[in-house]
């Protein structure tokens, strides 16, 4: 039989940790909605509005030091711009920097999406269980303050204290074990409340140097287009050419042929890919010192031979692959890689810039003659940062994207994402570009 100080302090424990659970359940679902309505309702206090203005003028200084950061920057990027191997390199790594804290940030996006679902879950369990659990602990509270039942006073006493030691017996195990289940609930809720404050603290880290590496990506690109513009300095000129040739063609192969042939820096471009030849191998392999020269104007691998070893231009997940049904009855030409929003794109082998600008159902369209009789075609960006003729190493950025698919071809892709189309071509046959990506990381072919 339970005696009595044992089913009263039995009774006050279950009751203690209801209690405990009910406030911070409720601590932990409504305290944003309290604090939100605290600010709603409270006028603005003078202190406030001195916070405010402080605030105010802290953005002011921060603006101020950020136009003078930029300018510094640029003023830095001026006196390397004219060390075209200095550039390159620096490029290619801050192109490549920008890339892996996209990943990071895709990365931590997928990590997030979880811990919030499992809270929602959690959230939701407790406030189904609001009713149930404020009824118990009032019957508790009410229990609690009634003395307990005396034993040895008459038998009839006795009795009744036996019937309500069994049936409390009975109940407090119950509620104890539901207390310890939304304990654990609580617990598990303030878990997912850290880890997710931890993985929002990286993310809005990784952000913050992400547009600090955009921005010093910007400027070189900037600064490399400006040479560029000023070796061809009828270059306004071959744009407008270029936009009649592609409306003249008919299709991509009929492009590739008439930029090839009627334009002057495509055309150039296209001949000095067959005047170069195919660099040199070592024992059949190809040769990989060429590629530690960031000045170089021609490609440091023959296509052919660099199977295995070009990276993806960009991060993201690929959707669509070569030969695969492209949803009109035919097959696919090349791959889909579903992108986040605004990612770097980046030049997957040396080649020359033979066109890019918009092209039919394309959209924004890039196309690199990296010798040999290969052409590799990139569509689907929102803006590329390269000209006709330009000679582009592996990793440099070419283009960038934009918020949504721009290909009319894919755009039923099962995806919100925007969308990089990636295209092989040998000799104007499609060819599938699988055996050429780099299985890993440490394998790719890096400028």
């Amino acid at each position: 039989m339970v005696t009595q100080i044992a089913w009263h302090a039995r009774l006050m424990n279950a009751a203690r940790m209801l209690v405990l659970v009910m406030f911070a359940a409720a601590c932990a679902v409504n305290a944003n909605a309290q604090d939100t309505a605290a600010t709603n309702d409270a006028p603005p206090s003078e202190d406030a509005i001195k916070q405010r203005n402080q605030e105010l003028d802290a953005l002011r200084e921060q603006q101020k030091n950020s136009a003078e950061l930029q300018q510094r920057l640029k003023d830095e990027i001026a006196a390397i711009g004219q060390d075209r191997a200095k550039l390159n390199q620096q490029l290619i790594d801050i192109a490549a920097r920008v890339r892996t804290i996209e990943s990071s940030i895709a990365d931590t996006e997928g990590r997030i999406r979880p811990l919030d679902a499992r809270e929602a879950q959690i959230r939701a369990t407790l406030d189904s269980r609001r009713d149930e659990i404020a009824e118990v602990l009032a019957a508790l509270q009410r229990a609690g303050r009634r003395a307990p039942p005396a034993l040895l006073v008459t038998p009839e006493d006795s009795l009744k204290s036996l019937r309500t030691a069994m049936l409390l017996g009975a109940a407090v195990p119950e509620l104890r074990t539901r207390a310890t289940e939304l304990a654990s609930n609580l617990n598990e809720l303030i878990a997912l409340r850290k880890n997710i404050s931890g993985e929002h603290d990286r993310l809005a880290a990784d952000r913050d140097r992400l547009n600090e590496d955009q921005t010093r990506l910007a400027a070189l690109v900037e600064e490399r287009q400006k040479n560029q513009a000023a070796a061809e300095r009828d270059i306004e000129a071959e744009k407008q050419r270029a936009a009649a040739l592609s409306k003249q063609a008919s299709g991509l192969q009929d492009l590739i042929g008439k930029m090839e042939q009627d334009l002057k820096s495509a055309a150039k471009a296209a001949a000095t890919a067959e005047l170069k030849g195919t660099p040199a191998n070592i024992n059949g392999k190809p040769d990989l010192r060429e590629i530690q020269n960031q000045a170089r104007l021609s490609p440091a691998i023959a296509f052919a031979a660099a199977k295995g070893l070009l990276p993806l231009p960009v991060n993201g997940t690929k959707i669509r692959n070569f030969g695969g049904p492209d949803g009109t009855g035919g097959q696919e030409k090349g791959i889909s890689v579903a992108t986040m929003p605004g990612a770097q794109v980046t030049s997957p082998c040396d080649g020359w810039v033979v066109y890019a600008g918009p092209f039919r159902s394309y959209g924004q369209l890039l196309i690199l003659n990296a010798g040999g009789g290969y052409h590799v075609l990139i569509a689907g960006m929102d803006r590329i940062s390269v000209n006709i003729g330009q000679f582009v190493l592996t990793g440099e950025p070419v283009a960038t994207m934009g918020s949504q698919s721009q290909v009319a071809s894919i755009l039923a892709a099962p995806t919100s994402q925007p969308i990089l189309y990636i295209e092989f071509r040998k000799d104007g046959t499609p060819i599938d570009p699988g055996p050429w990506w780099a299985a890993k990381e440490g394998e790719k072919v890096r400028g």
